[in-house]
Order: C-alpha cells, then structure tokens, then sequence
C-alpha cells in the first residue's frame, strides 16, 4: 500500500457512542504528524465530536459516508490505509464497508461480536483481501482481544519450555461496566437473522462456525458455551459468559489459521466468575437465569417489544462515573500435552465495553497504521492474535493493560 492516500486511518462511526471513545484515545495517543480522519454518515455529528477533542485533533478532517451507499464506501475506503468502524449491527450494516475495504487493499478492524457476520465477511472477502493484502481483522475490543491474545501467550510460552500444545484451556472473566443499546442490539439483530433462517441456527452452534476449513477441523470435544453454575476446586462459582459464544470462535479460527499452532487438540472455552460462598452461589444462579430469560425474550416477537422499552436504546451507554470505575480481569488457565500447566493474566482499568475497549480498537488501528513491518506477514480475514500478535500486546501493556503469562505448580490446585 503506497502513501499516496491521504490519511492513514479514518475512524467510521465517530459520532457514535463507542466511536468518541475511541476517537479521544487517539487524540491523545497517535503520534504527532499520523493522519487522522474521522467518518459517519452526518457531518455536523462528527463536527460535534471533533469540537471536543484536544489539541491538533480539533483539525481532523471530517468525512461522509453512509452505509446504505456502496460508492460513498468505496470512496471512503480508497482514501485511507487503515479504516476502523464502529457503526453496528455489523450484520445489518458492516458488509458493504468490509467489503470496499478488501477491494481496496485498506486495512480495516472493527468490534463485532457478531458469529453471523463475521462468518459471511470470511466467505465474501477472504480471497480478494488476500489477492490485495488487505488485512480485515475482526473482533478487536472486550470481543475478543483478552481471549485470543492470552492463548497466542500460552501457546507461545507452553512452545518456549518445550511442553508441548495447548490441550484444555479455560477462561475465568470477572469484570464491572454498565451496558449499551449498540451491544443490545447487535444481540437482537443475530437473534432476528436466526429466527428469519434456521439452517444458521447451526451455524451460531457450530463451535468452529469460523474456521477457515470447516472439514479439517478435529473432532475434539468443546466446552458448552452456557455451561451451568459450577463450584470449582478452590470454592470459586461460575456461570455462563455471554461472550463465550464468540471469543470461543475466533481463538479456535486463530489456531487454525496458524496451521493448529495450539494444538489440534484444544479444548477452550470461557465461564464468568461469580464469587465465593453463598452469595457467589446466588449470583451463578442469578446470572444464568437472566441470560436465559434475556435471550428467550429477545426470541420471541411479543416479549421483544416489551424488552425493547426496557432496555438502553442504539446510541447510549454507561456514564462517565460508570466506564471510570469499571475493570476487568480474565484469568486463563491451560494444561499442555506433556502435563505442565501455565496461567494468562488479561486486565485493565475502565468499563470493559466502552472505556477499555476504546483503548483496544485504538491501539489495533494504530498498529495496523504504523507498525506494518513488524506485523505478522498475513493478508485476509483474520483475529486479533493473527493479524496483529505480539505487537498488538506491547502496545496494550504501554496503555496500561496487563498481559502476562506464569508457570503454575503442578501442585497448586483450582483456578484464580
């Protein structure tokens, strides 16, 4: 991609709740001289949001571009080396821009949590991203940054002592943040596309729904993705992960990218933590229930439209107090072949969804700007382990986040 191209990455979706996030990370953390512009589909909105930026971000350009418009994508898409979009559902509205993008030879990263949709972005423009050397990484916030890069560091340490592949490998999420409209209704737009077909139905259930060749992959036996309330070795309670269902596919789609780099027979899967004792008893049971009600709800026509009164509407999310004092922790335990245990540590400051989140897709956008050379030598439909690896890590940890991977004693039991 030469330089010819007026900006090196153009933020799409600025105007909306997660893209002023991720617009004020990077007025405060590209390097002076990188060529920003910020993209929606009004102007005036994303003039609105570059009066609040500090600094020389206050002179970010201002482009249109709508969704529905395939030439105006294609047009925005040409102008930029990096394109990063935050304008969801991906599966109502993210096609078009993925596919400008791989025409184009731009790279592009985005947010989804969408199995749907990132599937049919893999069959639409695998082949012409790698015929241009576009690189469309998916997936690049809270869904999924912490789960894949944490295996890739397992993977790599487990390969570093010499003890063999990843074989069983399970994440423990504990986190605090508020919830948005945007994730809500990526939820509802998934749930609608299933009830419209149901041959995707199993498509959403297929535990490799994202590899990249179906019929290679080994018959090893997967996690449930609603795993039921479970006390653990040391005490600690579990329930299902609402995201366990995704990050699950896209670590799995990393391995196979890799040739099977963590084993050809991983097991992985993904439980929140809930807590010790009586109350994290409760809390499992709580958990489970309001998940299963949630989606039965966003299932069914009638109660949907009762839900949708209740629930953050598109556009809103949690506020500032609330993304301040949000956190998250992911503690990733994983036995090798040989028996030797290792444990990944993924954390940071701020509301997971929103505040740390903006601090992922930033720096995923920054290193697929300015770090190309030192990028894996991959083009194509990839995750966040394939496309951007260990560079994608150091710049996470200058931010502030922790990445870091341990021995475990093999006489030390339970999981943190």
């Amino acid at each position: 991609m030469t330089d010819t191209r007026p900006y090196d990455l153009v933020l799409y979706g600025a105007s909306g709740f997660v893209g002023r996030l991720v617009a004020a990370h990077l007025a405060e953390q590209a390097p002076p001289g990188t060529r920003i512009a910020l993209a929606g589909r009004s102007r005036e909105r994303c003039e609105a949001v570059r009066r609040e930026l500090p600094g020389a971000a206050r002179d970010w350009p201002v482009l249109t571009a709508d969704s529905g418009d395939p030439a105006s994508l294609a047009a925005l898409a040409g102008q930029t080396r990096v394109l990063v979009s935050t304008v969801g559902p991906y599966l109502r509205h993210g096609l078009p821009l993925v596919e400008a993008c791989a025409r184009a030879g731009t790279h592009y990263a985005d947010l989804t949590g969408e199995v749907l949709f990132v599937r049919r972005a893999i069959d639409r423009v695998d082949a012409i991203a790698q015929e241009t050397g576009a690189r469309i990484v998916h997936a690049c916030g809270y869904d999924s940054i912490p789960s894949d890069l944490s295996t890739l560091l397992l993977a790599e340490r487990a390969a570093a002592d010499g003890a063999g592949p990843l074989c069983d490998v399970r994440l423990v999420a504990t986190a605090r943040g508020g919830f948005s409209g945007g994730t809500i209704d990526s939820a509802r737009a998934q749930i609608e596309a299933v009830g419209q077909d149901r041959a995707l139905r199993r498509v959403v259930g297929d535990p490799f729904a994202l590899s990249p060749d179906r019929a290679a992959e080994p018959d090893t036996r997967q996690p449930r993705d609603a795993a039921p309330p479970t006390r653990t070795a040391d005490g600690r309670w579990t329930a299902p992960f609402v995201m366990a269902s995704f990050n699950s596919r896209i670590v799995r789609r990393s391995n196979a990218l890799q040739g099977w780099r963590y084993g050809r027979s991983l097991s992985y899967g993904e439980v929140m933590g809930t807590g010790r004792g009586p109350v994290g008893a409760a809390t499992a049971l709580g958990t489970t229930a309001a998940l299963a009600g949630a989606f039965g709800a966003l299932s069914f026509p009638p109660a949907r439209g009762v839900l949708d009164r209740l629930l953050p509407a598109p556009g809103t999310g949690p506020s500032a107090a609330t993304r301040e004092r949000g956190w998250f922790r992911m503690v990733v335990d994983a036995t090798t072949g040989d028996g030797r245990r290792y444990r990944a540590t993924a954390a940071g400051r701020g509301d997971p969804g929103y505040a740390a989140t903006a601090v992922m897709l930033g720096q995923s956008a920054l290193a697929l700007a300015l770090d190309g050379d030192r990028l894996p030598a991959r083009a194509g439909s990839l995750t966040p382990a394939t496309a951007l690896g260990g560079v994608l890590v150091e710049r996470l940890r200058a931010a502030g986040h922790t990445y870091e991977v341990v021995a475990v004693d093999a006489a030390e039991g339970g999981r943190g």
